[in-house]
């Protein structure tokens, strides 16, 4: 069994890794998608950085989550 702030630690941790994870692969994606969809000029780079940010949530968050699964286990 973990305390408290051990657990908080690890969902903390498994945020960051998620997150990490998650804009590599969204800033790939979004790269090959700005380019697929031929999106012009700058705006490339809102995109690319729109796909990055809400990629690295959503792998962050489903990490968090299954780390807090895991501290009580």
């Amino acid at each position: 069994m973990v305390d408290g702030e051990d657990c908080a630690r690890r969902v903390a941790m498994g945020f960051g890794v998620g997150a990490a994870l998650g804009s590599s692969i969204g800033a790939v994606y979004g790269t090959y998608g700005a380019f697929k969809y031929r999106v012009p000029g700058l705006f490339k780079i809102r995109y690319i950085g729109q796909n990055t940010v809400s990629t690295a949530a959503v792998f962050g968050v489903f990490l968090a989550a299954g780390s807090f699964l895991q501290c009580y286990r």
